[in-house]
């Protein structure tokens, strides 16, 4: 059973700062190390201070990112930067945004749910997570002691709460809304305080399956962190803070779900291999050859990326490879997972996309292992497939694999049969944005 409340949020003080887009950040995860130097320009008290402090070369323990981070945090709210709401409220949340030649607006929920492990079967993961990535994440808890990113989940909303919340703010001026000044994305958000439309959306919610969208490392860290307050804590009771999350809750029938693929960029590829891969390929894909060079233009790869998106019915992989003129469209042949993989992995993860790169081609051909496949120096990722195709010739990778897009019904019944994909399988667009509004997890917040 689901258990969803509001909170007492913690936001950023309308008095003292104007205009949200100044202090706003995506997730930390999507933040490059040119992003982090743009948002930390953007304003003194950016959010990027709290979630992706900058390494110095003199950090030790007790004089680090994370410690600088809960120094910040502590002395915003000092100085009335950011303030908690004196009752609890659930935050109702729209982003608009335009995609590919349509404007779209998607709706969430953020709210407290508490936390549950994944085999209970209420709150379901769909990707693997990198271990550094979670423990990083943990020492930052564990001196701030808050959620300052709503993870992003999903569910079918069959009782239609979303709607209900839209209707019951209809009338209402949001209690904040900006525009992002790189990308256009406008946000709006609605404090709920109603105890009756609280009552409402937990007990309509409570037999809700929630599906992580993004955020899997979040929640996570976010267990463990249970774990590690609870064993330090001697009162440590049920109705502690730490035994919830914040969340930003989603329709999966919101037309504005929009998933993304994750391109990968591998380096550390030895040349014997580079120049072999094509020609093992063979073997497992039916292969087309487009010409292409970055000096002549875009013509190949609007060619070769109008191509891969046209034939999303079967498996087809992108390749750019670098130190080469041509870019390769690589269709995977029947009955190839199922004659060399048919024992190991189960029929609904067989042919994704995502596995036939990661288990056929990463492991099989080119002898990656689970260490490599977790160490993120090894293989980057980006949504933006243009850049991927341009990575390799551009010195930044040794070959890159583009891909099409995994599907929402996927997601859905992968995690409902309990089965993980490979990861970063997807990237929901737009990401939910860091800055709107935080949790603390102290017993006095």
């Amino acid at each position: 059973m689901a258990k969803i409340v509001p909170f007492k949020g913690i936001l950023y003080n309308p008095n003292k700062i104007h205009d949200l887009s100044d202090v706003a950040a995506p997730p930390y995860d999507v933040i490059s190390e040119q992003d982090q130097c743009y948002f930390y320009d953007c304003h003194s008290q950016n959010v990027i201070r709290l979630i992706l402090g900058k390494i110095a070369e003199n950090d030790r323990p007790g004089n680090n990112c994370h410690t600088r981070a809960a120094e910040c945090f502590q002395q915003w709210r000092s100085e009335k930067i950011l303030v908690q709401d004196h009752s609890p409220a659930f935050y109702l949340t729209s982003v608009q945004f335009p995609f590919e030649d349509r404007t779209i607006t998607r709706f969430g929920l953020i709210a407290s749910v508490r936390l549950e492990p994944f085999e209970k079967g209420i709150i379901l993961p769909h990707e693997k997570t990198f271990s550094k990535v979670k423990s990083e994440r943990l020492e930052l808890m564990k001196v701030c002691h808050t959620n300052f990113s709503p993870i992003f989940s999903l569910y079918s909303d069959r009782n239609g709460v979303l709607d209900f919340l839209k209707n019951s703010v209809a009338d209402k001026i949001p209690d904040n809304i900006f525009t992002e000044k790189r990308n256009g994305h406008q946000h709006k958000m609605w404090r709920i305080t109603a105890p009756e439309i609280h009552r409402y959306v937990s007990e309509s919610m409570r037999e809700s399956r929630i599906f992580i969208a993004d955020g899997h490392h979040r929640y996570e860290t976010a267990l463990n962190y249970r774990d590690w307050l609870a064993a330090k804590t001697p009162d440590f009771s049920e109705n502690h803070p730490a035994n919830y999350v914040m969340m930003y809750l989603s329709s999966m029938e919101d037309p504005g779900v929009v998933i993304l693929p994750a391109h990968r960029m591998l380096k550390g590829v030895s040349d014997s291999l580079l120049a072999e891969f094509i020609q093992k390929a063979e073997a497992y894909f039916d292969i087309v050859r487009i010409p292409y060079s970055q000096k002549e233009g875009s013509r190949g790869k609007n060619e070769f990326l109008a191509k891969l998106k046209s034939d999303t019915d079967r498996t087809v992989f992108g390749v750019s490879l670098k130190n080469t003129r041509e870019l390769y469209l690589l269709t995977l042949k029947p009955g190839v997972m199922k004659e060399m993989f048919g024992n190991e992995i189960p029929d609904a993860l067989r042919n994704l996309d995502v596995t036939v790169l990661t288990r056929l081609i990463l492991m099989e051909m080119l002898g990656f292992d689970q260490a490599g496949l977790d160490n993120e120096k090894l293989i980057a990722y980006s949504s933006i497939a243009e850049e991927a195709v341009d990575a390799p010739g551009a010195g930044k990778c040794d070959i890159s694999f583009i891909l099409n897009p995994t599907k929402i019904e996927q997601v859905r019944d992968i995690a409902l049969k309990g089965l993980i994909m490979p990861r970063k399988s997807t990237y929901f667009y737009p990401k939910v944005i860091t800055g709107q509004v935080m949790n603390g997890l102290k017993a006095e917040d």
